[in-house]
């Protein structure tokens, strides 16, 4: 399902270098969101959607669970207002199992209106006695390893499905690097007692959340009364920072052969805002926070004689 990484990755990763120098600023870079709106007694026979790149999606894979099906019913919410698909590339250690858990324990879980979703609260804590594993977790420019590392793909998710349904946030941290799943500004981080990830049900309404991950794939949507309003993510890149590169010897790989561990990201700054259009024709524009990053280093092993 997920890549395997060597658990040796840690040791030589932990002492990432800081911050280097800025470069010129990026043009403005738009990702155009579509509406969606699937009532589940019309769903009629489609294929799953599996994009390549992360994004909203229509087409989802439990349209036929009879656990859904029966949820949605129970609440009356068989209107998809959003949902969302993270393509998970290249999982640092530990992450996979921990991503799975999470994703199972987040689904069919009820938001009523006006009510403040809380992932920590709602699924957490991730600890060894609640079934999650040592997975690997940003801490500054570094990589670390803790209990229930990975849970992030999870906040970074729900994230994105809660702006378009144009729910209000109330709590969101960014990572300290970035991640390569989402653009930088679109992400979200958890740490139980520390940070957590918040939305409010700003609807008449209560909100369905459900869930499943099928590869390298996670899907979240939510389900109310009432489709989403169109949503166009918009990210200023205030500068950015050089990713650098480390290098370290195996003596498994032959004389001269290279091998990437960890590609490198940009770091940076940023600043998201959205612009949300209504059916009735209203336009606002929601300004989301700026973001700054270390950047990731890239990790590449040399071979060397045995």
């Amino acid at each position: 399902m997920f890549k395997d990484k060597l658990s040796s990755i840690m040791a030589h990763v932990a002492m990432l270098l800081a911050l280097e120098s800025y470069e010129p600023n990026k043009p403005v870079e738009s990702i155009k969101e579509k509406p969606i709106e699937i009532k589940v007694d019309e769903v009629e026979n489609h294929e799953i959607a599996m994009p390549d790149i992360s994004g909203p999606v229509e087409n989802l894979p439990w349209q036929y669970d009879k656990e859904f099906l029966k949820a949605t019913k129970e609440h009356n919410a068989n209107v998809l207002m959003g949902a969302f698909c993270s393509v998970l590339i290249d999982p640092l250690p530990g992450e996979e199992h921990n991503v799975i858990l999470a994703a199972s324990s987040v689904k069919g879980i009820l938001v009523k209106p006006n009510e403040i979703f809380s992932q920590n609260k709602s699924i957490g804590p991730y600890t060894k006695e609640r079934g999650y594993r040592v997975g690997t977790s940003f801490a500054g420019p570094n990589l670390v390893e803790t209990e229930g590392g990975g849970v992030c793909k999870i906040a970074t998710t729900l994230y994105n499905v809660a702006v378009l349904c144009d729910l209000e946030i109330v709590e969101r941290h960014h990572h300290s690097m970035p991640v390569n799943y989402v653009p930088l500004g679109q992400d979200a981080t958890v740490a139980y007692g520390h940070k957590d990830f918040r939305f409010r049900n700003n609807k008449d309404y209560p909100i369905l959340i459900w869930s499943e991950i099928i590869g390298n794939r996670l899907y979240i949507g939510f389900y109310g009364q009432e489709k989403g309003p169109t949503v166009e993510w918009s990210h200023n890149i205030i500068n950015t920072i050089k990713y650098p590169t480390h290098y370290r010897e195996n003596s498994q790989l032959k004389e001269g052969e290279n091998r990437v561990i960890i590609k490198g990201i940009n770091g940076g700054t940023v600043e998201s805002k959205v612009i949300i259009r209504y059916k009735d024709g209203q336009v606002k524009t929601k300004n989301l926070g700026i973001s700054s990053y270390y950047p990731l280093p890239e990790l590449i092993e040399i071979g060397v004689k045995k």
